[in-house]
């Protein structure tokens, strides 16, 4: 269980920090809920009811930096598989986002930055849902490194490249 002042991953929601665990009364029935609050983006609160796993089950620990230094370090042998289906593509992507797992989404940036490249060389440009995608994974992925490595999220991607360049010497 988490606590007040915890600062957690939630879905595509991103970090965000638990400000209160509360009793709240919707639709006439009172549940108790994580009251959170997005650190980098969107002003708003969220209300995550704790009797429902679901819910709950996307709420996930910040990774440590060693955890993240690992994900990095093993992402130039991860394969990637560009899945031709619109649709399918589409909602592999969505499932990826929802359920947060960093290594997927440092699959999903690389697989849609290698198929862009390659589809640059063609003269051609990603499908703006594709890229949407792809921005979406980041945001997620920067600011969570950011807030464990204590960096701007604007400084992720350098780091990542260093990292991995220092790897491949």
């Amino acid at each position: 269980m988490f606590q007040v002042n915890d600062t957690i991953c939630y879905g595509t929601h991103g970090v965000c920090k638990i400000i209160d665990i509360t009793k709240k009364e919707f639709g006439g029935v009172a549940l108790d809920y994580y009251v959170l609050e997005p650190v980098h983006h969107e002003k708003s609160t969220i209300y995550v009811p704790l009797h429902n796993q679901s819910l709950t089950g996307r709420m996930q620990r910040v990774l440590s930096p060693e955890e993240i230094h690992q994900i990095i370090q093993s992402m130039p042998e991860e394969e990637t598989k560009w899945i031709a289906n619109e649709h399918e593509r589409r909602e592999c992507y969505r499932i990826a986002l929802e359920q947060g797992d960093r290594k997927e989404l440092m699959r999903l940036i690389k697989t849609i930055y290698l198929h862009g490249q390659e589809q640059k060389s063609k003269g051609r440009k990603l499908y703006a849902v594709d890229e949407k995608f792809l921005h979406e994974a980041e945001r997620l992925i920067y600011d969570e490194f950011a807030l464990a490595l204590d960096i701007k999220p604007n400084q992720v991607l350098p780091f990542i490249r260093e990292q991995i360049e220092k790897r491949e010497k």
